[in-house]
């Protein structure tokens, strides 16, 4: 019997039994998946242990660490701004934690190194930005 000669309604019948099918293959392979990783699981775990080596001293190797990005999202490097001391080139402040040799410049100069306003302010008049 072809397609040809079915009517709208056999048409519609055979469209939900085929999508009716799908769904119940598409649960007979998360069901299947599901048991297939648990019997790997127990594999790996009898391998680990019958290699003399406890779980815990091996779990945490299989998982990569995360590493903090050097890039950008757009996967270019990231580049920050370092800013120099005019009166001493070996001074250098590139981010982060701010080194005493700019908290002491800061302060001589009548500013706050805990406010980040004053920060930006005496980067700005008396660092000189180089891009980095």
């Amino acid at each position: 019997m072809g397609i040809d000669t079915l009517s709208v309604d056999e048409i519609q019948q055979q469209l939900q039994e085929l999508d009716q099918n799908r769904a119940d293959l598409e649960q007979a392979l998360a069901e299947r998946r599901k048991q297939t990783r648990a019997d790997l699981l127990q594999e790996v775990k009898d391998l680990i242990q019958g290699k003399g080596f406890e779980l815990s001293e091996i779990v945490p190797l299989l998982a990569p660490r995360r590493k903090r990005s050097t890039e950008t999202k757009t996967g270019s490097p990231r580049k920050y701004v370092t800013y120099v001391d005019p009166e001493n080139r070996e001074n250098v402040y590139v981010r982060g934690v701010i080194p005493g040799w700019m908290k002491q410049k800061m302060q001589e100069q009548g500013y706050d190194p805990t406010s980040k306003e004053d920060r930006d302010t005496f980067k700005t008049n008396h660092l000189q930005a180089v891009e980095g």
